[in-house]
């Protein structure tokens, strides 16, 4: 098949970023993109959103039409042919001399929601289908990408296999509850048993089914096969939570590694952390470069004693740059009961023993006593799942899992994992104290009863790695479409 002179035109385009960073003049090339500003019918700032830096096009006068001038306006779309030339202007060494301007779409100035001024986030989480072609969402958007394509090159690069787990499951992983339910049955009269309860064999899938909360489970199965498997999708909680670290949908990244304990497990979740932020230092500088000025400028409106310590840049350094620090949950409750928060009567929620650490617990450890990356070890086994592994030698009352999480400065927790219970006897009787029925779980437990090891895993949460690393403080900002209570927009 021929290719069309369009298309071939089309093939030809230079990318703004590769342009700009190239730097050489006297080439003829062929850019497209959107207007983003355009003075004394002469000079538009041009971006196709490979990179924040606008190219400057330069059309002299003369080479437009009057008609075609009112048509070049923020938003428009324009495939523009013309020399590189050194630029005399500030903030670009070259700039683009257009010998042909062609409009591929009109934006009217009237409507067109996004003028060049500044936006809230609030306002732009309301046009959510434009406001990628803003800086902000730019450099945000682009470092998303970098973290995807960090988290697979790391896991290939250690022998790891990609599993897809499902997305429907007749299992809560969590023992949480709150799930989606997929059915096809009729709202207005489902089919119903005897009892009146619904009758789920007429489903579609013959039982009662959800969204996935995680790929855990079937995760573990693949690990018990291959060793070391990793899974990376979305996952879903049906919790009526509108906090700026909630999502409905959001994705997972969870490997699990047979022949790991629970050292091993915090080995490898600080390496990939450390691995993704240098990722990203190293292949988004100018992206991380924006954010950390746009950031420093919203620390400047705060109160100071309000203020991050540390710069964006800063904070992640530090966190490539230094070991993260390692306590047990024991330890992590009488720094808290010592603290002079808790003792002004600063924290919201109490402290003590066998309590689930809000996030304010676990900011204040990372942020004010540690000031790094923490790494929680040895949570009471009442507050975790049944899969976690039963510590040793625990007091009655006392009980432990070998769990662990890392809290990271900003947002609490990042990563949740724990060395898994390989001992059929001991995770029978778990999920039975849990009232997990072990027949419907039959398959999980033949991977203890058929060559079981000791094996480990932890979950990331993507997007809030995508915070922490962009800085952003609202987790719908980092994912393209929020699904949160009451919003499923776009």
């Amino acid at each position: 098949m021929g290719v069309s002179k369009q298309q071939a035109m089309f093939n030809k385009r230079t990318k703004i970023k590769d342009l700009l960073s190239s730097g050489v003049a006297g080439q003829e090339t062929i850019v497209m993109g959107w207007v983003r500003t355009f003075r004394n019918n002469q000079f538009i700032a041009l971006n196709d959103g490979s990179t924040n830096n606008n190219l400057q096009v330069v059309t002299e006068l003369g080479l437009l039409d009057d008609a075609t001038l009112k048509r070049i306006t923020t938003g428009a779309s324009l495939k523009v042919t013309g020399t590189v030339v050194p630029s005399l202007g500030k903030g670009q060494s070259i700039e683009l001399k257009a010998t042909h301007v062609e409009i591929l779409g009109d934006s009217d100035a009237e409507k067109y929601p996004l003028q060049p001024k500044k936006h809230s986030l609030e306002f732009l989480r309301e046009i959510a289908h434009l406001r990628f072609r803003t800086n902000t969402f730019g450099a945000v958007f682009r470092i998303r990408h970098s973290l995807a394509f960090a988290v697979h090159k790391f896991f290939n690069e250690k022998g790891f296999v990609y599993l897809h787990t499902p997305i429907i499951t007749a299992s809560d992983a969590e023992g949480a509850g709150e799930m989606f339910r997929v059915t096809t049955l009729p709202f207005d009269n489902p089919p119903r048993k005897e009892d009146g309860s619904i009758d789920f064999a007429e489903d579609f899938f013959g039982k009662s089914t959800n969204l996935t909360v995680s790929g855990q489970l079937e995760g573990e199965l693949g690990a018990m096969a291959f060793s070391e498997i990793y899974t990376f999708g979305p996952t879903f909680r049906a919790e009526n939570s509108n906090t700026t670290r909630h999502l409905a949908e959001f994705w997972m990244i969870e490997p699990e590694m047979a022949f790991y304990d629970i050292e091993d497990n915090m080995n490898l979740a600080e390496e990939f952390i450390q691995y993704l932020i240098r990722y990203v230092m190293e292949h988004n500088a100018d992206d991380l470069s924006f954010l950390d000025q746009r950031l420093a400028e919203e620390e400047k409106q705060k109160p100071q004693q309000e203020r991050q310590e540390f710069g964006l840049l800063e904070k992640l350094k530090f966190v490539t740059d230094n070991s993260f620090e390692r306590i047990t949950y024991t330890e992590a409750i009488q720094i808290l009961l010592d603290s002079p928060a808790y003792k002004k009567k600063k924290f919201k929620f109490d402290v003590k023993w066998g309590i689930d650490m809000q996030s304010e617990h676990e900011r204040y450890l990372v942020e004010k006593h540690f000031k790094k990356p923490v790494i929680v070890t040895g949570y009471p086994a009442a507050i975790k799942a049944f899969y976690m592994r039963l510590n040793d030698g625990c007091e009655p009352g006392k009980e432990t899992v070998a769990a662990m999480d890392i809290l990271a400065p900003g947002i609490g927790e990042i990563v949740g994992g724990s060395q898994r219970e390989e001992r059929l006897e001991k995770l029978e009787a778990r999920m039975q104290a849990m009232h997990i029925p072990l027949e419907e779980m039959s398959w999980y437990l033949d991977t203890r009863r058929f060559g079981t090891v000791p094996h480990a895993g932890f979950g990331l949460g993507f997007e809030r790695m995508v915070q922490f690393v962009t800085g952003m403080t609202n987790i719908r900002d980092v994912i393209a479409f929020a699904r949160t209570p009451k919003n499923c927009e776009f």
